[in-house]
């Protein structure tokens, strides 16, 4: 799947699953078309989309004595 994260062994991409749920309104079609998916299958693409989405922002020193950035403030 070429290193996306996928939904327990089916290979099918958590992208995937959520263009699947946001393109059914009825859960019940959603299950006859996919019949591989379970309700818990969307709960964690869901969970993994809003953690992806996490807003935090994590500075990292990669260059070997580089200026401190927070100092020039």
């Amino acid at each position: 799947m070429g290193g996306k994260p996928c939904i327990r062994g089916l290979r099918i991409s958590v992208e995937n699953v959520l263009s699947i749920l946001a393109s059914y309104s009825d859960r019940r079609e959603l299950f006859e078309d996919y019949p591989d998916l379970e309700e818990d299958d969307l709960r964690q693409a869901l969970a993994f989309a809003a953690a992806s989405l996490d807003d935090r922002v994590a500075i990292l020193d990669l260059l070997p004595n580089s200026p401190d950035v927070s100092a020039a403030s």
